[in-house]
């Protein structure tokens, strides 16, 4: 990292970055098909991970067989996620309070997350982060969802950084070729549940362990 610009922005994913949380897109899914008598695969998720939410619904719905479900399914799944995270369920992960605490006191930080907004602003209500944030934007106020680079062009733009000059955090395959294709420089934080596969994890400049790693790597391209 010390070969590249200074950074004056950096911006996270959510699910998996922020909170454990990618287990209950995957129960949400599987749930909505269980429903109608469709059994939902591990291949499934591996699929949909990085989605937008209308792209994930559409997904699912012609799993279905039935196009036309997009949008129930869509508000399904979202409503089950609210609950589960106002249940609790959506803990945050370790060291994560910390990093975002000591990045946002150092430069502006925004948040590039697959979910819907209402599941977005759930997360931050509840684990009180709201405040750290800039800006946050959602894969469904783009036009494309991850691994396409759409959501985090459109966070630095709302941070007025260039991405030269920003560092991204992430946990998925998708989501680490999304902000490599946006010009980032990329932090990984490998998920152990759903690992990203050896050629996107290609694309990270920095392979952290953990997020006291990651945020060693982000202090240093930072200073």
């Amino acid at each position: 990292m010390t070969a590249t610009p200074r950074a004056i922005g950096v911006i996270l994913d959510m699910d998996g970055v922020i909170v454990d949380s990618e287990h209950l897109w995957e129960r949400s899914w599987r749930a909505c098909c269980a429903r109608r008598g469709v059994t939902w695969e591990a291949d499934d998720t591996a699929t949909v991970q990085g989605m937008s939410s209308p792209e994930w619904a559409a997904f699912v719905a012609a799993k279905l067989g039935d196009p036309g479900l997009a949008d129930d399914v869509r508000r399904e799944c979202v409503d089950l996620m609210v609950a589960a995270i106002r249940a609790g369920d959506a803990p945050l992960l370790d060291g994560a309070a910390d990093l975002i605490r000591k990045v946002s006191e150092r430069v502006p930080l925004a948040l590039a997350s697959s979910a819907a907004r209402r599941v977005i602003d759930a997360v931050l209500d509840a684990h009180d982060l709201t405040g750290h944030f800039a800006a946050t934007v959602s894969s469904e106020e783009v036009s494309r969802g991850k691994p396409s680079p759409d959501v985090y062009l459109e966070a630095a733009r709302r941070i007025d950084v260039e991405p030269a000059y920003g560092v991204a955090v992430e946990d998925s395959g998708n989501g680490i070729r999304a902000a490599a294709a946006a010009g980032l420089v990329v932090v990984a934080i490998p998920n152990p549940q759903y690992p990203p596969k050896p050629d996107a994890l290609a694309h990270a400049d920095v392979v952290a362990a953990d997020h006291r790693d990651a945020l060693d790597a982000l202090l240093t391209r930072l200073s």
